[in-house]
């Protein structure tokens, strides 16, 4: 079929799905993803005579931690410098670019819906599926 057969509605529609399948694809090479933070401290070390309790001088450190809540409960693990502080960095990395998609994906969602038109159906079709909703609706958000 020739372009100008599709309307401009249409021709952005097409152009808004062939955008939401290329983020699909994003996603699905991301790999493994861990949410959370990675933070560096220095800490002191509650030894009275040590140098880090001494004002002025250098703590303990520095020390990497892994950081992240869970619905509602924190987890947090010290890391190693060297190659699990690199995995950690990458899967958190990956964490972040995956939340950057969603959020793409989700806005390219709701311009496809403003776009894509409602099914027209008949007066005694939509009747029946006003009544069908306002039952749905009066059932679940019942006043107490």
């Amino acid at each position: 079929m020739a372009d100008s057969t599709f309307s401009d509605q249409e021709k952005e529609l097409m152009l808004l799905e062939k955008v939401r399948k290329d983020l699909f694809k994003k996603i699905a090479k991301i790999g493994d993803m861990r949410c959370g933070t990675i933070s560096v401290n220095f800490r002191k070390c509650g030894h009275k005579n040590c140098s880090c309790a001494k004002p002025g001088n250098p703590k303990h450190g520095p020390q990497y931690l892994w950081n992240t809540t869970r619905q509602g409960k924190s987890y947090a693990k010290n890391l190693k410098l060297g190659p699990e502080l690199q995995k950690y960095k990458q899967e958190t990395d990956s964490y972040r670019l995956f939340m950057q998609i969603q959020n793409e994906i989700l806005d390219c969602n709701e311009k496809i819906c403003q776009l894509r038109p409602m099914a027209i159906s008949s007066e005694n079709e939509t009747e029946i599926l006003k009544k069908k909703l306002k039952k749905y609706f009066s059932q679940k958000y019942k006043r107490k």
